[in-house]
């Protein structure tokens, strides 16, 4: 079992996302979260893929000075993309309105990079889940928004709230990558990190 294996470690998600910390808590993973305060850049000509793993593991990175032989750190990033285009957290409504528009009747990708980190190793990889949009009226649009505050959220959405439920059609993939965080997959990726 994973949380056996874990327990010779001191596990830190490099993040301060409420998602994230709930379902690394559900996973049963004892770990304490610490924002990683760093600024989300990277080179240009980067694919999203190799964006969210970049950033993720700069994300663990930041918080590896000063960790000893027992850290693990968990690093993560998500991106929504349509058609190439990176849909990053709207600055205010006009611009959520405008995300959720563009993703309005069409399927988007919902790309994860997660990082583990100790001071002998390091892994990255990254998960894709396609979502499809119901055709969403301008009035839906608003009542989300002015209701659920999608600001913090990349695509201006979360799959768990009133919009997940009513907007959805279907998702190929991993529901938690859409959350943030690809449970599965890094259920899966800890047991052979930590063996």
């Amino acid at each position: 079992m994973l949380k056996e294996k874990l327990k010779k470690y001191d596990v830190i998600l490099a993040s301060g996302s409420p998602r994230r910390i709930q379902l690394l808590e559900e996973m049963g993973i004892q770990f304490k979260a610490i924002s990683s305060d760093i600024e989300e850049t990277y080179p240009s000509e980067l694919t999203p893929v190799k964006i969210v793993e970049h950033l993720s593991r700069i994300k663990a990175e930041a918080l590896s000075p000063g960790q000893n032989k027992k850290t693990l750190i968990i690093g993560a990033d998500t991106l929504v993309t349509i058609n190439n285009e990176i849909l990053g957290k709207p600055a205010d409504k006009d611009e959520a309105i405008e995300i959720l528009q563009k993703l309005s009747g069409k399927p988007h990708q919902v790309l994860s990079g997660v990082t583990l980190l100790t001071l002998s190793k390091q892994r990255t990889f990254s998960v894709c889940t396609e979502v499809w949009f119901k055709k969403l009226s301008l009035s839906e649009i608003n009542h989300y928004i002015d209701t659920y505050k999608p600001f913090d959220k990349a695509g201006a959405y979360g799959i768990q709230e009133w919009i997940g439920h009513v907007a959805i059609e279907k998702i190929e993939g991993s529901y938690y990558n859409v959350m943030g965080l690809p449970t599965h997959r890094l259920y899966e990726e800890l047991l052979s990190f930590v063996s």
